[in-house]
């Protein structure tokens, strides 16, 4: 397994499936491919949830003629998109998803969330035990028991868990508190934290006077809680002229800071740009301790629709 970047770039609004409000293309996503292979961010995170395969199907578009070591896929099971009649359902998705995205192989695969997880990780293990290939092994939307339950699952089948893959960010930090972020470090798991600019909001983009778009999902959640954001955003700023990068560079170099491999979303050229950027800055330690306390003095609750609260 080739090493990982410092940072992996998600492909869900590529999906365009209303959750991000926008309209994307592939002639427009191209440029953004090639811009972050050029700079050596080349793990890319997707799903078959993200728009039925459109998500899959427009990277695969983009990998084709590619040297396969040149890049590495993170695809998911998303159970709910399953066909649970089947009896080889696990077998099923992954060979579709291999199929739609022209591969032999994942390099990181996940259960996606916890529905039905503890038979859907029996069944991932199943279908990878004693085989050649087998990708980083991962769960999302885990709490702290069923990650361990998880590992426990795939050590019986000689496996291990390699990854956890959960909505981590300044304002939401239950992953941490939980003592999920201490167990991945003690059992050599690499946690990956998704949603780090909570899609957009510490970005330095949106504050009272410019909401984002009404009508997506993202608005309902951020723009009531503009005004409080703006004082987070506000140190954010103070930070990103020290270091002569934009805002959204620092909440993801906070997240590196933090052990943590952050997946950062791009539907434009310079945010991949800007990802680079993040990459190569290193936060002090009183900084870290800085933004987090002014981010807790919030009491923000930014837990989504389809997740929980980390306990």
């Amino acid at each position: 397994m080739a090493n990982l970047p410092k940072i992996a770039l998600g492909a869900w609004a590529w999906g365009n499936d209303g959750t991000f409000g926008n309209n994307l293309t592939a002639e427009s996503l191209k440029p953004i491919f090639d811009t972050a292979m050029e700079n050596g961010l080349n793990l890319w995170d997707t799903a078959y949830a993200y728009g039925m395969g459109t998500s899959e199907k427009v990277l695969a578009g983009f990998l084709k003629g590619l040297p396969r070591e040149s890049y590495l896929i993170s695809d998911k099971f998303t159970p709910q998109c399953a066909d649970a009649t089947s009896a080889t359902a696990m077998k099923d998705m992954i060979e579709m998803q291999l199929g739609l995205m022209d591969l032999d192989r994942f390099d990181v695969y996940w259960i996606h969330n916890v529905s039905g997880a503890p038979k859907w990780t029996e069944e991932l293990a199943k279908f990878f035990e004693g085989k050649d290939n087998v990708p980083l092994l991962g769960v999302s939307n885990h709490n702290l028991a069923e990650i361990k339950q998880a590992n426990e699952i795939l050590k019986a089948h000689g496996l291990k868990l390699s990854a956890v893959q959960n909505h981590y960010s300044l304002i939401n930090r239950s992953s941490e508190d939980s003592g999920i972020l201490d167990y991945c470090k003690e059992n050599d798991i690499h946690f990956f934290a998704y949603m780090v600019l909570e899609q957009g909001a510490l970005s330095g983009k949106y504050d009272t006077k410019h909401p984002m778009p009404e009508g997506s999902a993202r608005a309902e959640t951020y723009n009531p809680v503009l005004d409080k954001l703006e004082i987070l955003n506000g140190e954010l700023k103070k930070l990103a002229d020290k270091y002569g990068v934009g805002m959204a560079q620092i909440p993801v170099a906070w997240a590196i800071a933090k052990g943590t491999l952050p997946i950062i979303g791009v539907t434009k050229e310079n945010q991949v740009l800007d990802a680079v950027k993040a990459a190569n800055i290193t936060l002090t330690e009183e900084e870290v301790s800085s933004l987090e306390k002014v981010a807790d003095n919030l009491e923000l609750n930014v837990i989504r629709f389809w997740e929980k609260e980390m306990k």
